[in-house]
């Protein structure tokens, strides 16, 4: 019997593990797109709905990423297809990116999220967000770069710019066209340029929310 170590088992049992999480996390997109799950609405929604198809594509990458064996084999040519569905919804997201389940892409157009930001679960991105990096420059040189982190349940509406090493709460608001690079407490609402907070104990609005 070939002898195999305690750290192959673990590994392998984490590659499972990230598979399941990729493929729980389609199951949540799909209900929070439609309200009901069924190879129907996700196979529907992979070849009709483009903000919905990149979901598909992204989370197929996650999957293949984290498979051992033949799936690795697919990771290249789902990476391309990732590309040309990003690219016919006309955004910009990594199929790399932290993203928990049940994110919900409204319009998508112009959508733009950095690689290194992190996404909660039941996230609602609209058109012309911006999810980015922030580069700070110390005086002798030195370049530090900073992601955001998006708590669950968190609303972004339309054309709204989130930079920086900044938190956004859970369940807060973050109104159209707000510039935000300070953390923002759960459950409030903000708005401007700069975003200033405008309310405290909002109520979280996740359209199909999923069970956390």
């Amino acid at each position: 019997m070939d002898y195999v170590s305690h750290a192959q088992v673990s590994h392998g049992q984490a590659s499972a593990a990230q598979f399941q999480g990729a493929w729980k996390a389609l199951k949540a997109d799909t209900w929070r797109q439609y309200g009901r799950l069924g190879w129907g609405a996700l196979l529907g929604g992979a070849l009709a709905r483009r903000t919905f198809r990149v979901l598909v594509t992204m989370r197929l990458c996650q999957a293949a990423a984290a498979s051992r064996g033949i799936g690795r084999l697919v990771l290249a040519p789902l990476k391309l297809l990732h590309r040309l569905a990003a690219h016919a919804a006309g955004m910009d997201l990594p199929w790399s990116a932290d993203i928990g389940p049940g994110l919900l892409l409204l319009h998508g157009w112009g959508l733009v999220v950095s690689p290194g930001a992190r996404i909660g679960a039941n996230v609602t991105l609209f058109h012309g967000v911006t999810i980015g990096l922030r580069v700070r420059l110390a005086r002798d040189g030195r370049r530090t770069e900073e992601y955001p982190t998006i708590e669950d349940e968190v609303w972004v509406g339309p054309h709204a710019t989130i930079v920086g090493g900044i938190t956004i709460g859970r369940g807060s608001r973050i109104a159209a066209g707000a510039f935000v690079t300070e953390d923002v407490p759960p459950f409030s609402t903000v708005v401007g340029n700069p975003a200033v907070i405008v309310k405290r104990g909002c109520v979280a609005d996740v359209t199909n929310p999923v069970p956390l």
